[in-house]
């Protein structure tokens, strides 16, 4: 079966050598729990992150930045505005918005500002577990906290809605993992089941996301594939989760075209 333009071996491996060659600045307003985190994922892969959290610096920051990663995980009302701040400040650039919407469907107010931040930007790409997407999409979800209790196959017909409403793609993170864009959808089957047992790796793949939007690849297809083709090297070193936070980041480092097109598992 033929895929669908954009979706395939091709564009990700074009953008992992992009995004090493030109090295993008990704702005994150992320939450305090993953900061370091994400940080070194976009170093080890090749990107320059910052994060910057202040309304006063956003403009001239989006100015020359690459793209602007949104996650709500530490939400309060001092945060919201400034979101709201710096997704205006992306589309006067026309930069790209990738948005993770963590806890949607948890709480009222998780759920009001991530659709907030959706409906403000105008280039979008949201990344979530199945139940925050299903919570976006105005449909009844099972999570508890920021926790994915629904399998990501089941969120498709969610995601499809999001994509028709805000004209954007959106990742569904998972045992496997689904990229949906206007164009068709694909299915990565790659990563591991110790991932969710290490914090934040849903909001590394989202600054991923970032990344290679930074360079032209607005789909989330190649972070998604890539994550999991390194998250599943790292597990097969990894005696468990401390030790496969830090060979994560070394397997993004190390990575090269041809274990990628050896180990990716696209349909």
């Amino acid at each position: 079966m033929n895929q669908p333009l954009g979706l395939n071996i091709n564009t990700i491996v074009t953008a992992l050598n992009a995004l090493r060659e030109q090295k993008p600045l990704v702005v994150n307003i992320t939450n305090y729990v993953v900061m370091n985190n994400t940080a070194n994922v976009l170093l080890a892969i090749g990107a320059s992150p910052i994060m910057a959290h202040s309304r006063e610096e956003m403009a001239e920051m989006m100015s020359f930045a690459g793209a602007l990663v949104i996650n709500i995980g530490t939400l309060d009302s001092q945060w919201t505005p400034r979101m709201v701040f710096a997704v205006e400040q992306a589309n006067i650039n026309n930069k790209v918005v990738v948005l993770d919407p963590v806890g949607c469907g948890a709480s009222a107010l998780r759920t009001e500002t991530s659709r907030q931040i959706a409906q403000a930007a105008n280039k979008l790409i949201i990344r979530g577990n199945a139940s925050e997407i299903i919570a976006l999409a105005g449909e009844k979800g099972q999570n508890k906290g920021v926790d994915a209790l629904d399998s990501s196959d089941t969120a498709i017909g969610a995601a499809r809605y999001l994509v028709n409403t805000y004209q954007c793609s959106v990742v569904i993170s998972g045992a496997i993992d689904f990229v949906i864009t206007a164009e068709g959808q694909v299915q990565l089957q790659n990563g591991h089941a110790m991932m969710p047992y290490v914090t934040g790796m849903g909001c590394s793949l989202s600054a991923l996301t970032g990344a290679f939007a930074a360079v032209g690849e607005e789909t989330g297809l190649a972070a998604t594939a890539i994550f999991g083709v390194v998250g599943e090297i790292a597990a097969e070193q990894s005696k468990g989760p401390g030790s496969l936070q830090l060979n994560l980041l070394d397997a993004l480092y190390q990575l090269d075209e041809d274990t990628l097109i050896q180990r990716l598992k696209l349909s």
